[in-house]
This record gives structure tokens, sequence and C-alpha cells, in this order.
């Protein structure tokens, strides 16, 4: 098992910026990916962006593509996202994922972090 807990998130204005941190524990040494989602109230759950450990490829929606920027220290076991030019439609819950080698990519889910945009 692998346990993900989120943190960093707050309130912040349109144009500012937060980052997110997301702090692996547990059986680390199976993972090899994260990735992180987002769900804004009354929508579905939506990805942000992901990176891979093998080739360290990373990923993004396009709707934070220029904005967000996925990153890992793998002496930490934690990913983070930090999130410039933030707009009130980025407003979410924020969820960390892992995924095992060989098992599903989004396996293992954190609690998730709040953001808020005000405009």
């Amino acid at each position: 098992q692998v346990q993900l807990v989120e943190s960093g998130g707050g309130l912040v204005q349109a144009g500012g910026s937060l980052r997110l941190s997301c702090a692996a524990s547990g059986r680390t040494f199976s993972m090899n990916t994260m990735a992180w989602f987002r769900q804004a109230p009354g929508k579905e759950r939506e990805f942000v962006a992901r990176i891979k450990w093998a080739d360290n490829l990373i990923y993004y929606a396009d709707s934070v593509k220029g904005r967000f920027t996925i990153s890992r220290d793998n002496a930490k076991n934690t990913v983070y996202l930090q999130m410039n030019s933030l707009k009130p439609e980025d407003t979410a819950v924020y969820y960390c994922t892992a995924g095992d080698r060989g098992g599903d990519a989004n396996t293992y889910w954190g609690q998730g972090t709040r953001v808020t945009v005000s405009s």
C-alpha cells in the first residue's frame, strides 16, 4: 500500500501562485507514476498533470499547459505541482494519485487539498 498526503492548498487571488505537495509513504519502491487530478464544484474530476518515473515523461491537460509545472523529489518521495497565473476556473479540490508498475496508473489517491482562486 501507498499512502499519499497532499498539502499547499489555500485561497489566492487570480494571477497568483501556489505550490501543492504530495508526500508518498509505504511501498513507494513499487511506484512508477504520480499525477494530479482536480474536481471543481459541480463538475467531474479531471486530469491535470502526470509524471512517469522510467523516462521522466510529463503530461499536462491543455487547460493548464504553460501555467502549471509538475516535478518530483526522489529523496523525499514527493511530487509537486507549481501553479502560476491562477484563474478562478482553477478553483477545485486537487488530488494526488500514484500507480504501481504493472498496475493501474491511479491505484492510490490522496484525500485532496482545496484551492480557491478569487477574481
